[in-house]
């Protein structure tokens, strides 16, 4: 039997051991290119790979889980161990990773009261309730047992978070009861006080951070008990939002620096070793003085690019790993190539208002609902009324709403609120007929991962809508989280301007990698073959939505492009590079 301790170092069979890992989340990359993406890592000299668990992804809903094609997680674990590489699991509710709500399900807000990542017992228990799902895969992956997996994580930067020791003992407690038996690791900013919030009995403390490695562990080996240092997240880029006005870089000639003094000292896991992307609705958000959600790339300034590409930055780190050990040779076995499929004119469009009833009922109530209330947890959702004693709109406020309101008066747009603007009332000033059709498109921009925000993030409206200063009631919902797009009939029309959806379509011969570029569209998502590729925005930086070939088959394919601002061009163009900005 294998067997993996942390004492003095990590011992691995009784002999000591330097984790050598790179982060790779399978939840950001197609599953056909985990083979390239895992033997480009160990080609670079790493023996270990690290990846977060997304509880969003496998519990969609309460009780209903998915561990298959993208999400097939023990496969992605099996496929890691039959190249040779060993495996820590970040598998705690709360991952962060700029991810939707740092991965915990948009559902547990829909729940009154809901208080998360604390030993608040409804929280405790739809925790319970997954890990009992969740370890049955990973338990008989761990290295005692034959499986690759040598670490788990307790939880994930909590000492950022809180301070609730009961709550880390509980969460280490559930794990144990659910058959971890490799070590347990935290890991928290390197500073005492994020360590001393952050740490538990029984798992070792591990630091995360970018620069000044040498500083940092000193801070750190405070709180090891005589036991390894490692760095769990070894920033080498960073992460773009929209608008933040260019592509974000990491040093390489410090980071370099960095990696090497690592090594020397203890371990290290490289965080990204390769981004990926954020498909779907499931960018995550910060929030600080203002809301800044993440772009659709997660490339992070990788090892890898999103695409898979080399970078300079891979060859440097493995001139200072070859110091610490043997690199191996690898053949690479995925043929991966560009493909730019030329400029695609438009088929077919719709707009939203004109199709609405194809995607969705009506729910009605008196007053709005966010979208958890309706079980809704990603996308956009139209809130829709008539205004029959009102003589004009002066003014509109929306009060408890989240993330970006179009407002729209007899289907055409009177005003667009996001984020700090949907605090104050906006003044319009507009006459208005009787039985006027007063329509509110809301989107989830992707909820805050970081943070006491994190409580605060129902979509939607959640408490009232106030029209010259009183309270309008009664209300059509639409929930659109735009997963049955096979339902929209681009034969009933279309309003210039307004919100609607645009077919193109383009024959393939070889697929290939290739890159959406949105360039003279304001706003919106686009979907291939029905999947989801992410949101573009106009305001940038990133410029081009990454499609991996796997998405593409020969012969017909479909791009559907739901363009909210009315901002539109006649084509779209399929080039063989990435522009992330």
């Amino acid at each position: 039997m294998q067997q993996f301790d942390i004492r003095d170092d990590f011992y691995l069979n009784g002999e000591k051991f330097k984790i050598i890992s790179g982060a790779i989340h399978y939840f950001r990359i197609v599953p056909e290119y985990w083979r390239d993406r895992l033997e480009k890592l160990k080609a670079m000299g790493c023996n270990t790979v690290e990846t977060y668990v997304a509880w969003n992804m496998h519990e969609p809903k309460k009780g209903q889980y998915c561990f298959e094609g993208m999400l097939d997680l023990k496969r992605f674990i099996l496929l890691a161990q039959e190249l040779g590489l060993y495996v820590i699991v970040r598998p705690s509710p709360y991952i962060c990773a700029e991810w939707e709500l740092g991965g915990l399900p948009g559902w547990l807000l829909a729940e009154d009261g809901m208080r998360l990542r604390a030993c608040y017992e409804p929280f405790l228990k739809h925790v319970r309730d997954y890990y009992q799902v969740l370890f049955q895969i990973l338990a008989p992956l761990q290295l005692p047992y034959g499986g690759p997996i040598i670490l788990m994580q307790v939880e994930n930067e909590y000492g950022y978070y809180g301070e609730d020791h009961n709550y880390m003992e509980t969460m280490k407690q559930i794990m144990l009861n659910n058959g971890v038996v490799v070590p347990f690791v935290t890991s928290d900013g390197p500073n005492d006080e994020s360590l001393s919030c952050g740490s538990t009995k029984g798992a070792l403390p591990t630091g995360n951070f970018g620069s000044g490695t040498e500083e940092r562990f000193q801070i750190l080996k405070k709180y090891t008990d005589g036991g390894p240092l490692m760095c769990t997240e070894f920033w080498v880029g960073w992460f773009d939002h929209w608008g933040n006005g260019g592509h974000m870089t990491g040093n390489l000639e410090q980071s370099t620096v960095d990696l090497d003094k690592m090594l020397e000292l203890g371990s290290v896991n490289i965080y990204m070793f390769v981004g990926g992307t954020n498909f779907g609705f499931m960018n995550g958000s910060n929030y600080y003085d203002e809301l800044t959600p993440d772009v659709t790339s997660y490339d992070y300034d990788a090892v890898l690019t999103e695409a898979g590409d080399f970078t300079m930055k891979y060859y440097k780190y493995r001139d200072v790993i070859a110091k610490y050990t043997t690199i191996p040779k690898v053949n690479f076995s995925t043929k991966i190539v560009k493909k730019s499929y030329g400029t695609l004119e438009i088929k077919e469009k719709v707009g939203l208002f004109e199709t609405l009833l194809d995607l969705g009922e009506p729910i009605y109530d008196t007053f709005p609902k966010p979208m958890e209330k309706l079980n809704q947890n990603y996308g956009y959702i139209l809130y829709r009324s008539r205004l029959e004693r009102e003589q004009g709109i002066d003014s509109i406020r929306l009060h408890g709403a989240n993330d970006r309101a179009n407002i729209f008066l007899n289907q055409k747009m009177i005003a667009t609120l996001y984020d700090r603007e949907l605090l104050e009332e906006k003044k319009v000033e507009l006459p208005i007929e009787k039985g006027a059709q007063l329509d509110i498109l809301v989107e989830n921009m992707g909820r805050v991962n970081f943070g006491p925000r994190m409580e605060n993030q129902r979509k939607g409206i959640a408490q009232c809508v106030q029209i010259n200063g009183h309270m309008h009631y009664n209300w059509e919902h639409y929930c659109l989280p735009l997963d049955n797009l096979e339902k929209l009939d681009f034969a009933k029309g279309y309003t210039e301007g307004a919100p609607g959806f645009y077919k193109f379509s383009f024959e393939v011969e070889e697929v290939g990698d290739t890159f959406l570029d949105f360039e003279g569209w304001g706003k919106g998502c686009a979907f291939l073959n029905g999947f989801n590729l992410g949101r573009y925005w106009e305001m940038g930086p990133q410029k081009r939505l990454y499609i991996p070939a796997p998405l593409l088959k020969k012969g017909w394919n479909e791009i559907i492009m739901f363009e909210t601002e009315g901002k539109v061009r006649s084509t779209i163009e399929l080039k063989d590079e990435s522009d992330v900005g």
